[in-house]
């Protein structure tokens, strides 16, 4: 989880930016889309090896 304090003489939209950085870097967002939906363990695993199809595939 990404904290920000606000910092004196900082405006309110460097304190959202400053956040809104923290949390991409963090990957509190990612993490929060990836889990929005239970996925069984074996369709992690599809998934998981349907991209390394793609990536071997695209290297041609």
């Amino acid at each position: 989880m990404a904290k920000t304090i606000r910092r004196d003489g900082e405006s309110t939209e460097d304190l959202i930016k400053r956040f809104k950085r923290d949390v991409s870097r963090s990957g509190t967002l990612a993490e929060a889309r990836k889990r929005r939906h239970f996925m069984k363990p074996s369709e992690i695993k599809k998934m998981k090896q349907r991209a390394t199809r793609k990536a071997r595939r695209g290297g041609r």
